[in-house]
C-alpha cells in the first residue's frame, strides 16, 4: 500500500471539473477504503468524479460498478 494518499495527483483530470466541496467528499470516500488496504484504479475514480460532477446518475453509477465488479470476478475465476 503507498504511504501516501495522492489521488488528486495521479489524476488530475478526473478533479479538475469538481469544486472544492466535491473534490473533499470524493477524497474523503476513496481515504475510507485505501486506509483499510483498497488501491484506487482510474476508473473507480471516474465514476465517483462523474458521479458527483452530475456527468451521470445513480442508476448508472451503479451499471458501472456492478460491471466492475462483474470483470475483477471473471479476471479471478480465469486466473
Amino acid at each position: 500500500m503507498a504511504v501516501e494518499f495522492d489521488i488528486q495527483e495521479r489524476w488530475p483530470e478526473l478533479f479538475a471539473p469538481l469544486s472544492a466541496k466535491q473534490r473533499k467528499i470524493v477524497v474523503n470516500a476513496l481515504a475510507s477504503s485505501w486506509h483499510e488496504g483498497w488501491v484506487p484504479n482510474r476508473e473507480d475514480v471516474e465514476n465517483l468524479t462523474d458521479l458527483l460532477r452530475g456527468a451521470i446518475d445513480k442508476a448508472e453509477y451503479d451499471r458501472r460498478v456492478a460491471g466492475a465488479i462483474e470483470r475483477t470476478h471473471a479476471h479471478a475465476a480465469a486466473s
